[in-house]
């Protein structure tokens, strides 16, 4: 029998080694085996659909019987390597191959990853959760025996390898005469070792169901190409590790991907922008110029109404300021925090949603939920190797974004204060566990709380209304209170403001139709922040006219669409504006003014610069 499987290793080696070489054909791995020499590296990327092309069976065994075929495979590019270059083929043990390209229905994700995918080859897409350290693994171990002059060498090779030939764990330090043996570290090969978990998307998994997940192995070239939080693709063979408890097995199996290709998923936040939408933005910018900044500000949150003056905040926020670092070591932040308080029912969550939705990066938290250290980072311990390590906290993750805390005063007071280095200098120092470090967070923080007893008391003083210190409040530029006024003729605004937004229909319906349960209802873009539109073709500046949304008194005016105010928010930030004299002179003139009225009234918190 083991004639006959060398026998089938040997014809396997044969067609990969005729697949790679290529030079009659078109000659692309052949380039590529250069390239890879040329680049100092041992991994060739092999597209599935080339082999498919040229040998459609050996192409349909290797996804099936994946461990046998991978192994002649990377046999037979070593054969290749050593007839290119013979001097670069000895300076390596191995060579890998790592598949990309169309795997049909081996493309997986956790949820879907069951038995029968067992020793095939699998792709499988999730979000990085947790990442080991890389650790050294011993591959071959050399040992030199004084006594009779004699070097012994070992292999070592585990589950987790793709030749997993059972080998004995036992490191020898005697031969069979029982003389001492020596290790020769020099001589002795190790590879890199490391262990992530990958989980489901959260928008893929089913509603009400945990998300899965499953451990990837990677080694050698594939170790810290990832980190928690990226969204990846791992192509890889699926295995079971058999695990044994006092000689007897239960029968069920923990299961690993063995990692051969990892590609990271895109997850850029920039918006995707063509030229012509630059173009469509320029043309705005001028013919708009007057205006541009009100124009803009009425767009945000469009189904909100009111709040003239939040709006163009928020606006300012998300357009950002300049930041300075001086050659003394101080910065000067371009980061805007602001504070919305006020009474319940005022939509202050209902603005945080939207800037969630359309600034480019932007992290939500709420009071009671988290924790000083789960907003800055925290310390803990890896479980492996009893190791502490530090894991980044919600404002860490959101560096060069905007974090919106709603919920803010509910925060207990000592993790309210882990807030304060990150509000003004942009940065996190912790000093704990024998861990220092210091990590960037410069972000943007959109705060809303409600009044300390609930609602607005007109009879106390607004710092007793708002409850917090002055050292916080001092590194909120602006802090907004809104009260819900008793005002007959605004509040028929709201409510024929509001009722237009619930009354919003498909035009295609007809009149007195049942609306369809747990379907998702087609609602502008503007009124629901939580719906994901589809990436249209052509960029729409303004969003269609509609009685609903824009009432019977606005006709003329129009509300530029989200996806747009996205992509004008990114391009206007990359601008970096100068103050002339003349506004440098006004804003000193006003914040004189601004502090002398302080002076008068007591109670208001100071204005600083």
């Amino acid at each position: 029998a083991g004639g006959l499987e060398d026998a089938e290793l040997r014809e396997a080696q044969r067609d990969y080694l005729d697949f790679l070489d290529d030079e009659e054909d078109q000659g692309v791995y052949h380039s590529k085996v250069r390239d890879m020499i040329s680049d100092n590296r041992y991994r060739l990327l092999v597209s599935i659909n080339d082999l498919r092309r040229k040998n459609e069976k050996r192409a349909n065994r290797l996804l099936t019987n994946a461990f046998e075929e991978l192994i002649a495979f990377q046999r037979a590019l070593k054969d290749f390597v050593a007839s290119v270059d013979a001097t670069y083929a000895k300076q390596y043990e191995d060579f890998y191959i790592g598949l990309e390209g169309s795997f049909g229905s081996k493309h997986v994700s956790p949820r879907t990853l069951t038995a029968c995918f067992l020793s095939c080859i699998v792709c499988v897409e999730g979000i990085v959760t947790k990442c080991s350290l890389v650790r050294p693994k011993v591959v071959r171990s050399v040992h030199y025996c004084p006594a009779t002059k004699k070097t012994i060498e070992r292999r070592y090779t585990d589950m987790t390898s793709l030749d997993a030939f059972p080998s004995s764990s036992i490191y020898p330090t005697k031969d069979e005469e029982n003389n001492p043996l020596e290790t020769e570290f020099g001589l002795s090969v190790y590879k890199d070792h490391q262990t992530i978990t990958i989980q489901e998307m959260p928008e893929k998994a089913p509603a009400g169901q945990l998300p899965r997940s499953v451990d990837v192995i990677l080694d050698d070239d594939l170790v810290d190409k990832v980190k928690p939080g990226d969204r990846i693709q791992v192509v890889g063979t699926y295995r079971c590790l058999p695990g044994k408890k006092g000689g007897y097995t239960s029968g069920t199996f923990r299961t690993i991907l063995i990692a051969c290709h990892v590609k990271q998923m895109s997850k850029d936040v920039r918006p995707l922008y063509s030229a012509a939408d630059v173009a469509k933005i320029k043309k705005f910018s001028k013919n708009r110029s007057k205006d541009i900044f009100d124009q803009l500000a009425k767009s945000l949150a469009p189904s909100i109404h009111g709040h003239e003056y939040i709006k163009k905040a928020i606006l300012c926020m998300l357009l950002g300021g300049v930041e300075k670092n001086l050659e003394n070591g101080s910065r000067i932040r371009g980061d805007i925090n602001i504070l919305l308080i006020g009474d319940p029912s005022v939509a202050k969550s209902q603005l945080l949603r939207y800037v969630l939705h359309t600034a480019p990066r932007a992290i939500p938290t709420t009071g009671r939920g988290s924790s000083g250290v789960g907003l800055t980072a925290a310390v803990t311990t890896d479980q492996e190797t009893g190791e502490r390590r530090l894991e980044a906290g919600a404002m860490v993750l959101a560096d060069r974004g905007v974090v919106c805390i709603d919920e803010f005063d509910k925060m207990s007071d000592i993790d309210r204060t882990a807030i304060h280095e990150v509000m003004e200098q942009g940065r996190v120092t912790i000093a704990k566990a024998g861990i220092h470090a210091r990590l960037n967070s410069r972000c943007s923080v959109l705060a809303a709380a409600n009044p300390v007893y609930g609602r607005y008391d007109q009879y106390k003083t607004p710092m007793e209304n708002i409850g917090l210190q002055d050292s916080l409040l001092s590194r909120f530029d602006l802090l907004f209170i809104v009260l819900d006024q008793m005002d007959p003729e605004q509040d028929r605004e709201i409510s024929d403001h509001v009722l237009r937004m619930h009354r919003y229909r498909n035009p295609n319906e007809q009149d007195g139709d049942a609306m369809p349960l747990g379907s998702a209802v087609e609602i502008l873009a503007t009124d629901d922040p939580d719906f994901a539109q589809e990436e249209e073709q052509e960029l729409q500046v303004y969003e269609k006219h509609d009685d609903l949304l824009h009432g019977p008194n606005r006709r003329k005016e129009k509300v530029v669409s989200m996806e747009f105010m996205r992509k004008y928010i990114h391009v206007a930030k990359m601008i970096k504006p100068v103050l002339t004299q003349e506004s440098a002179s006004y804003i000193a003139e006003e914040y004189s003014r601004l502090r002398s009225q302080s002076e008068m009234n007591s109670d208001i918190a100071r204005v600083s610069p």
